[in-house]
């Protein structure tokens, strides 16, 4: 019997930032992280990254201070409602407006 056709397929491919497209402008809330709370930031040491590992669209870098890239941030909150020391908070967009701070 063939083994060629008992193989198992799976996808190659990883999520990554943008699998769900440029927010746009219709983002209601902001992700704003205090590196004050952040225990990667605060500690200088690979800590939690919660706010890494729940993000929905992977928007959030695994870095000692973590960056959110608000071109494809959604502002779902789930990286705010994850962070242990809740360093992250969720800021009206509109406190922004004029800002380019992207």
């Amino acid at each position: 019997m063939p083994t060629e056709n008992l193989r198992v397929l799976t996808s190659a491919s990883y999520a990554g930032p943008g699998d769900a497209g440029r927010t746009g402008s219709w983002r209601v809330l902001r992700p704003v992280i205090d590196y004050t709370k952040c225990a990667p930031a605060k500690t200088g040491k690979p800590a939690c990254f919660f706010c890494w590992l729940y993000c929905p669209d992977s928007v959030v870098s695994k870095t000692l201070q973590p960056q959110i890239n608000l071109e494809y941030c959604k502002g779902c909150g789930i990286c705010a409602e994850e962070c242990p020391p809740k360093a992250i908070t969720m800021v009206e967009e509109s406190k922004f407006s004029g800002a380019d701070d992207r």
